[in-house]
């Protein structure tokens, strides 16, 4: 099998892993947990981040208590707007309109205790395999990105800065985690710095993650699944966005690989959780 047969076959098994999981109870706990977490408005995100700015997951009291968490004691509340609607018009009218807003308490997951909340992406936490973050770390150097392994905030594990060339990652992950990020904050390097559709950039960039570290020897497949279809929206569109982008994604795998004159065909190790 040939270098570009192998990339292609390996994005088959990443449409084949996508399925599986998105067919499972694990992905339907997923989804019914995603549901009580409510969209904020523009104002509410600003009152949210100036009272408490490390919140990542907010909801209501009773909202956590539904997916087995209370709000630790002492915790204080965070407070924001709800809008106060009407019926317009007479009660044979349907209509409501908003009449004012009130102050609601909400709690970040921080402040909370109780059961884990289902996860569909789990973080690597084996050791990565033939020193895969230095290679990878020279082929940013070689699309002129420096890499600074960092802290940072809110459960980002990495991030790719276009107009300042420059790739952080998480240094408190684990080493296979951090060599997976790096990969994939390599691909958005190659591809995406004009690109404004994030859920198209997400995807390719880990699916290209996923290709380049099973060439490697390392198997994302228990964080990359999840990714993948967390940002597509599920099975069937990722699986579709993975058709789609099936050339850019084995493109900039191959810009990797090449670099990294990778050949043939390494033993994996799995890292499932």
């Amino acid at each position: 099998m040939d270098s570009k047969d192998r990339r292609l076959d390996l994005l088959t098994q990443l449409s084949d892993g996508i399925a599986a999981l998105t067919g499972s109870v694990e992905w339907l706990r997923h989804l019914d947990a995603q549901s009580r977490f409510h969209r904020y408005s523009f104002g509410n995100v600003v009152l949210i981040a100036s009272q408490f700015p490390a919140a990542s997951r907010v909801a209501g009291f009773q909202a956590w208590k539904k997916l087995g968490r209370t709000v630790a004691k002492g915790e204080k509340a965070i407070w924001i707007l709800a809008p106060m609607t009407a019926r317009k018009g007479d009660e044979s009218d349907e209509g409501r309109v908003v009449r004012g807003f009130k102050h609601v308490p909400v709690f970040d997951i921080s402040q909370t205790e109780g059961e884990e909340l289902p996860a569909v992406c789990h973080k690597l936490t084996g050791d990565e395999p033939a020193a895969c973050f230095d290679r990878l770390r020279s082929v940013a150097a070689s699309l002129g990105y420096s890499v600074e392994p960092t802290e940072l905030r809110d459960g980002v594990n990495g991030d790719c800065t276009f107009n300042l060339r420059r790739i952080r990652v998480e240094v408190r992950n684990g080493s296979a985690q951090r060599a997976k990020t790096l990969a994939h904050e390599i691909a958005h390097a190659l591809l995406h710095g004009d690109q404004p559709d994030r859920q198209l950039a997400e995807l390719e960039a880990e699916s290209t993650a996923y290709v380049v570290c099973r060439c490697l020897g390392l198997d994302t497949g228990s964080y990359s699944f999840g990714y993948v279809a967390t940002w597509a929206g599920g099975g069937e569109q990722s699986v579709a966005g993975i058709k789609a982008s099936c050339s850019r994604i084995q493109e900039a795998a191959a810009v990797i690989l090449d670099t990294l004159e990778v050949e043939g065909q390494p033993e994996v190790i799995s890292d499932a959780a």
